[in-house]
């Protein structure tokens, strides 16, 4: 349309007489053109949102998987000590599995209680 309505070369391409009627199709392209450069605009905002919404969402995820790998942490280190072939406190002895009963029951229960607390889970 804008080739159509210039006037810098000396063959025209349209009559002078439908010239106006070119200019109002031609208002009509730029409204057109700046609808559709807004309407992409938003799109890209609107999956930028859905994006980040994700992102957030899957944070929220993984801290809870880190805070449930540390739970489980806790009895895997405690039953990897009780578990040596070398003696420890309570070696051989009924008092050793429920000492390492305890403990296990105790950190993972104040690990989750924390964990709980600080929004993790």
């Amino acid at each position: 349309m804008n080739r159509l309505l210039r006037d810098d070369e000396n063959i025209p391409l349209t009559n002078p007489t439908i010239a106006p009627y070119f200019q109002d199709v031609y208002d009509h392209v730029l409204g057109a053109a700046e609808t559709v450069d807004s309407t992409r605009d938003h799109v890209a905002s609107i999956l930028e949102s859905n994006l980040n919404e994700q992102g957030n969402e899957l944070n929220v995820i993984t801290r809870k998987l880190a805070a449930w790998a540390a739970i489980i942490a806790v009895p895997t280190a405690i039953t990897g000590w009780y578990g040596q072939n070398v003696p420890y406190p309570g070696f051989e002895q009924p008092w050793g599995f429920v000492t390492s009963s305890l403990l296990i029951l105790v950190l993972g229960g104040l690990l989750y209680l924390g964990l709980r607390r600080k929004g993790w889970l």
